[in-house]
């Protein structure tokens, strides 16, 4: 190693990573493509190896850049965690906070929340992540997480906040052509809107229903909000978030009494951001939104034959968001 590896040239390596190219490096980064180069080559002279390579679709990682890419990773998520601290004023609610959250609920479920949370602290700027991935609250990827599974992690400080029902939603006028199911055997009759690949999202379709396989769904994708916009466009019948589908007035109730799981969803941060007044205003604002959301009229009915909703039906509900 001939010279001392400076940060900037990792932030380009990442940039090139994670992007594929130089020029879409450069674009995310704010600097020109030879800026990029430069950095990369330097990096390389330094470690004394090639990272990357070129092939018809870009530049491809080799071995040695994988396996710093997750090094890389961890030192961007704590240069931006520090910027994040050095922005705020400690004693007030103030600066940004990360808020990593699964996609339908950052796009169907937050937004009003976050307009809430605005009103009582105009001074906090919010960054939303949107991926189904859980968040690393660890490596300070955010500083908060709305999570549908229960961190078990000793450092990360943990509350529940709600218990989502779940319920079958169809566009009005899809019902009225094809008409309303009044038992779950009716299901075999109509388009159905589902899961594609996802283990736990077919796991919890046939615990409810066996039989119904992925066959069965003439729209299918691991995207909720592509479901639920599929469902709204009148393609079919869809699991959706009961407050959701409630609140949305295309939609419909499809076998409204049939109790079909829930999403038990917990508020999570790290346990040395807890006090920071910032993310406490975050942390507290939406535990109490998330309790409002969820309260809805909960269906007693289940399948018949099939018992009650029990833990296993909570652990496969635990996957949607």
């Amino acid at each position: 190693m001939n010279r001392p590896i400076e940060w900037e040239d990792q932030r380009a390596f990442l940039a090139v990573l994670e992007t594929g190219s130089l020029s879409a490096a450069a674009r995310r980064l704010g600097v020109t493509q030879p800026t990029v180069r430069s950095r990369v080559e330097a990096l390389e002279r330094a470690v004394g190896t090639v990272l990357f390579t070129r092939s018809a679709r870009g530049l491809m990682p080799t071995e040695t850049a994988r396996a710093l890419g997750a090094s890389a990773r961890a030192m961007a998520f704590a240069s931006d965690a520090f910027v994040r601290a050095a922005t705020a004023d400690a004693g007030k609610v103030a600066g940004i906070v990360r808020l990593g959250v699964a996609e339908l609920v950052g796009i169907e479920v937050l937004p009003p929340m976050l307009a809430r949370l605005r009103v009582r602290h105009p001074e906090l700027l919010i960054e939303l992540v949107l991926s189904n991935a859980l968040a690393d609250l660890l490596e300070q990827e955010v500083d908060v997480a709305v999570r549908m599974s229960e961190p078990r992690e000793a450092a990360l400080v943990a509350k529940k906040i709600a218990s989502i029902p779940l319920g079958l939603f169809a566009h009005a006028d899809y019902l009225a052509h094809r008409g309303r199911p009044t038992l779950p055997v009716d299901l075999a009759t109509h388009d159905l809107i589902g899961p594609d690949r996802s283990p736990a999202d077919l796991a919890f379709v046939t615990s409810w229903f066996p039989g119904v396989g992925r066959e069965r769904f003439v729209i299918r994708t691991d995207s909720h909000p592509a479901q639920l916009a599929a469902a709204r466009a009148g393609l079919g019948i869809a699991l959706v978030q009961r407050p959701v589908g409630l609140a949305d007035p295309l939609l419909q109730p499809v076998l409204a009494d049939l109790a079909l799981g829930h999403l038990d969803t917990w508020i999570v941060t790290h346990e040395s951001l807890r006090e920071l007044p910032r993310v406490r205003a975050v942390f507290n604002v939406l535990a109490e939104a998330f309790r409002s959301f969820a309260q809805v009229s909960r269906p007693d009915r289940v399948v018949p034959g099939m018992g009650s909703a029990s833990s296993r039906t909570r652990s496969h509900a635990r996957s949607r968001a």
